[in-house]
């Protein structure tokens, strides 16, 4: 039983995920999350939004799942939102191309026409994993989901595919309430919906899914990020551009951050930061910085509005290097598209370092002068002026004398021509974006992955302190009154106090410290025979089965410590306790 199959099982019977509409066969692509599964999510989106959102004083928003066709028509998502789609000859199931080719353990680059695909499925002998019959009839399939909104046909919407474009339409809005100050990031968290053509890979592919992304909106001509410095010599692992075209895809190299700059394979210093930060991340979720890599995208494989792009990957146990979160340099592609497409003024402004001095014309029609002369044309000579270009008006008073308007001609006399001076303090531009964009349920499922370990023929979910589904369990030793009644007690006070504690009796001790183990509760307080004596109790760790004997007043104490990332046995040693 592979790792992968393990991690499933777990998950299915100590309730973190499983298929969804299981009463019904299930749906491919479609899970729900169970009741620690979400606590485990909500934990990893919090510590999420305390290290990228809250630490630079960023924004949150929420924007709705569904955007009208027209959104998605101008980011370019419709024209470029696909993927290939291969059918097997015989039993006419549908797969993604790709992904097949990836099962098989053939790297590709994701650039690769429908032709390619036929070649390498054709040179590779690739059969349907079902039935095992041949495969071709490559084509493009787009894999956002469409919708109508409201009764109308024409109204054609979309499930958003990313939270993104929330953040660029409700851009102006978001600056104008921050105050126009720049840069500002803008996150969210909340669903993404994919049309995946043959989902086969459990919580790592599905239709509909969380993410964690930020925007940061900043002026290109001042881009260096003040966060950096302290972050230069961190080691970062990078599978870059020189690695992927000679064809070594299988590790990466470590450089610091400063090398990856200095070699520009990392051109812009907020991406750098965040790429860094989400190593940093990632480890306080329990996954060693070994097992992840920063992977460059080629130029055909970057999505269509990047300039620049990094998928951070964490190799699994089934999958191998699996894409975790992605790193875009957007540059001012979505902004500029929707200004475009609007109409709306969405610039952002900056104030000159020296104010400029320019000359302002303005030219005003004498109506009476017109009126005395044209007589009933002055309705079109003045509705044609109300729409004309003054820079022009001015040209051909300069190259002629006169402007025409139809046949009527008229003389810079029936005009007052004024030349101001104006001062000019700000001028408008189109912010650039980074964005850092993680998959929070490929997230969750790789930290239960790295969580768990086997003790003989236990279970034990070594999750982070932080991330467990409880800060604690309280058990009493037997199933008796004062026993129960005490660790009731104890229970009540740690939850009013702010815990998140479970109780549970009724089962021997070693049954219910091998439940807890498996959902990952961090330590264990036992009432038993002492408790009654002395009011101590015994506290238990998890990963190590170690027993410590524990004042009742101390507990909290302890806990802190605990969250806190404070190890067992130095809390333990630095509270002098009692080894049992």
């Amino acid at each position: 039983m592979s790792r992968a199959d393990k991690v499933a099982s777990l998950a299915r019977r100590r309730g973190f995920f499983w298929p969804a509409y299981e009463i019904y066969g299930g749906v491919g692509g479609l899970y729900a999350w169970g009741p620690y599964g979400v606590v485990l999510k909500n934990k990893i989106a919090n510590l999420w939004r305390e290290v990228f959102v809250y630490k630079h004083d960023f924004v949150e928003i929420q924007s709705p799942d569904i955007a009208p066709y027209v959104v998605f028509k101008a980011s370019g998502h419709v024209d470029s939102f696909k993927d290939v789609m291969v059918s097997c000859r015989e039993c006419n199931r549908k797969y993604r191309a790709d992904t097949l080719l990836k099962e098989h353990g053939i790297e590709i680059r994701e650039d690769l026409s429908p032709s390619d695909y036929e070649d390498l499925i054709r040179e590779n002998n690739v059969r349907c994993p079902v039935c095992g019959g041949k495969l071709g009839n490559a084509t493009y399939f787009t894999t956002m989901f469409q919708t109508i909104i409201g009764p109308y046909s024409e109204n054609k919407g979309f499930l958003r595919p990313e939270t993104a474009q929330g953040m660029f339409t409700e851009f102006k809005r978001v600056y104008e309430a921050m105050r126009k100050r720049l840069p500002i990031g803008i996150a969210q968290v909340g669903k993404g919906f994919r049309n995946e053509i043959s989902p086969r890979q459990g919580v790592i592919r599905l239709r509909e899914f969380d993410m964690m992304e930020l925007e940061l909106f900043y002026d290109p001509s001042d881009d260096e990020c003040p966060y950096l410095d302290d972050y230069l010599d961190e080691p970062i692992n990078m599978l870059h551009k020189e690695m992927i075209e000679r064809g070594d895809l299988s590790g990466y190299e470590t450089m610091t951050v400063k090398d990856a700059l200095d070699r520009k394979i990392i051109d812009n210093s907020w991406m750098a930061y965040f790429m860094i930060l989400s190593h940093i991340f990632l480890e306080m979720l329990g996954i060693p910085r070994t097992r992840q890599r920063f992977r460059e995208k080629l130029a055909g494989e970057r999505a269509h509005y990047a300039r620049k792009t990094f998928d951070q990957e964490v190799y699994l146990d089934r999958w191998g290097w699996v894409e975790v979160s992605g790193h875009a340099d957007r540059t001012d592609y979505d902004l500029s598209a929707h200004l475009k497409n609007s109409g709306v003024d969405i610039y952002a402004e900056r104030r000159l370092k020296e104010a400029r001095y320019v000359k302002e014309y303005e030219v005003r029609p004498r109506v009476r002068d017109i009126k005395r002369d044209f007589g009933d044309k002055v309705g079109v000579i003045m509705s044609r002026l109300s729409k004309s270009d003054v820079n022009k008006l001015l040209d051909s008073f300069k190259r002629d004398g006169y402007i025409l308007i139809d046949d009527i001609r008229l003389d810079k006399k029936y005009f007052d021509i004024e030349v101001k001076v104006k001062k000019i303090e700000s001028e408008k531009f189109i912010p650039h974006v980074i964005e850092p964009s993680f998959g929070l349920d490929r997230i969750a499922y790789a930290v239960l992955e790295y969580a768990y370990n086997e003790k003989g023929d236990r279970i034990i979910l070594s999750l982070p302190a932080y991330l467990a589904p409880y800060d604690a369990a309280v058990y009493p030793l037997l199933s008796k009154d004062e026993f129960i009644e005490y660790a009731r007690g104890l229970y009540d006070e740690l939850v009013k106090s702010g815990y998140k504690i479970l109780f549970d009796y009724g089962d021997s001790i070693g049954k219910l410290y091998a439940r807890g183990d498996e959902i990952g509760i961090p330590i264990a307080f036992t009432v038993d025979y002492k408790t009654l004596e002395d009011d101590t109790v015994t506290v238990r760790d998890r990963d190590t089965w170690v027993q410590y004997r524990i004042d009742k007043g101390r507990i909290q104490e302890f806990i802190e410590k605990i969250l806190g990332g404070i190890g067992f046995e130095e809390a333990a040693a630095s509270m002098k306790l009692e080894l049992i």
